[in-house]
């Protein structure tokens, strides 16, 4: 049974240029410009008529964009939550401007070992990590931790729980890594992974949702009986004023803007594209989670029964529940 019809989040790709080259990632790789303030005040206009949510203001790195805090609080006016994932590189410097402007700030955490985090963000930046949950606890904000697990990682989650988190009184966003297009991260969860994630995501300042694990139990989507809703959730846009489809990371078609998001989304062209979520060859065994996270949310299915309690569990933390009601 479906909940919610319409897209109720976009990933607002501010550029694709990064300051780190992470093993996992490919967007690094590419050339790109930065979005406009322009551009995006009438995108988040929009964005609103259409019926999203929640804006994630990503990248690449998303603090390389000067005008963040701009479009951060133009989003903010709108009701819209916010959210920013960063490697913390410039956090420091840039905190004081971000300050109350971010609901959901992510920092990436890959390893409690700072040579071993360093290593796989291809840059020093566990000390800028380190230096920035300071800064931001000493500003008022409430930083998240987000650890991509990967199958050989899976034990270090207490050590990054006791020394870290904890202290901290900061949320531990567990992120199961995921294969795309021609990344390859070289691993795949073995069950004992798989249980353990699950029990950590049940402990106090843990964060993952159980759909993830599930997913990868059943092998990923299926074009068959597709759980994905990417399209149809989830609206991207690049750092060229495109709109994207089905989703980033399989983006076989992109649309020029022009200004016109709200019609173009609805257009027949844009949803012959969406009614096709899920079910296109490369959607088949997709995990990918920043896509699986809102299609959980929209269809009560196990998936959506197996996402509710930590979906819950993260809102009543973060306080973000009151402007979802």
């Amino acid at each position: 049974m479906r909940l919610v019809s319409h897209p109720v989040l976009c990933n607002y790709y501010v550029t694709y240029r990064c300051n780190a080259s992470c093993s996992f990632c490919d967007i690094w790789e590419r050339p790109s410009p930065y979005v406009t303030l322009e551009n995006a005040r009438q995108n988040l206009r929009d964005l609103k008529k259409l019926g999203v949510r929640v804006i994630d203001f990503t990248g690449g790195e998303p603090l390389l964009h000067r005008q963040l805090p701009d479009l951060l609080r133009e989003a903010k006016q709108l009701g819209f939550i916010t959210t920013v994932t960063t490697n913390a590189l410039l956090y420091p410097k840039q905190a004081e401007t971000l300050r109350g402007l971010v609901d959901m700030l992510h920092f990436s955490l890959d390893s409690p070992i700072a040579e071993e985090h360093d290593r796989s963000r291809g840059v020093r930046c566990f000390d800028k990590v380190i230096e920035s949950i300071a800064i931001a606890r000493n500003l008022g904000e409430r930083p998240d931790i987000l650890f991509t697990v990967f199958d050989h990682n899976v034990q270090q989650i207490r050590q990054l729980h006791e020394e870290i988190c904890l202290p901290n009184d900061l949320v531990l966003i567990l992120n199961p890594v995921f294969d795309y297009n021609s990344v390859e991260t070289g691993d795949r969860f073995s069950e004992d992974a798989l249980r353990q994630m699950s029990w950590w995501g049940k402990q106090k300042n843990v964060y993952l949702n159980d759909a993830f694990v599930q997913l990868r139990r059943d092998g990923g989507n299926h074009v068959g009986n597709p759980v994905c809703r990417a399209g149809s959730t989830t609206i991207v846009i690049s750092p060229e004023n495109k709109l994207v489809l089905p989703c980033y990371h399989l983006g076989l078609k992109d649309f020029a803007i022009d200004g016109q998001l709200y019609e173009l989304y609805r257009s027949d062209d844009v949803q012959k594209l969406v009614a096709l979520e899920g079910r296109l060859p490369g959607c088949e065994g997709c995990a990918i989670n920043c896509y699986m996270q809102p299609s959980f949310a929209v269809e009560v299915n196990k998936y959506w029964w197996k996402a509710l309690p930590s979906t819950l569990k993260y809102n009543w933390i973060k306080g973000t529940w009151k402007q979802l009601v």
